[in-house]
């Protein structure tokens, strides 16, 4: 497996079916919620700096992505934070720790870009705890949601 940071639009017609896999195997209210990504506003945040795309290859194959938004901390201004905004790998893709490796890869890039913490959220339906708990992260909050739209 390779792991590399790529440009969002540059890949997106091999993100488009891999994306569509990631949601129809995690979303919720998808018959209110239809997935829609807005690649105008990925490469705005990517051309800012702000939106990283990690991503994992078996040979040419893309079959895993990791994507981070990161900022200053609007509560701690001299930290620079990440968040999870996509974290998936094919399923038939996750033997000998592809997951685990991409996160690490992930860390290992981020830290270059001194940021300070890396939040990674995971699904109550999907849970991954076991690895997040193995690699050291810790379960800081919880989120609730709720469906409010017509």
């Amino acid at each position: 497996m390779d792991f590399a940071l790529e440009n969002v639009i540059d890949i997106k017609s091999e993100l488009e079916p891999i994306i569509k896999l990631h949601w129809e195997q995690i979303a919720l209210n998808k018959d209110k919620i239809k997935l829609n990504p807005d690649w105008n506003q990925y490469k705005l945040l990517e051309d800012a700096g702000i939106l990283k795309l990690y991503t994992v290859r078996d040979g040419t194959e893309l079959v895993g992505y990791f994507c981070v938004v990161m900022a200053m901390g609007l509560h701690y201004a001299d930290h620079v934070m990440a968040a999870c905004d996509v974290l998936y790998v094919k399923p038939d893709k996750r033997a000998g720790l592809t997951g685990y490796k991409l996160i690490a890869f992930v860390e290992k890039e981020l830290k270059k870009l001194n940021v300070s913490v890396l939040a990674i959220n995971t699904k109550v339906h999907a849970p991954f705890d076991k690895l997040m708990e193995r690699m050291n992260y810790k379960c800081t909050e919880r989120l609730y949601q709720k469906y409010i739209g017509k």
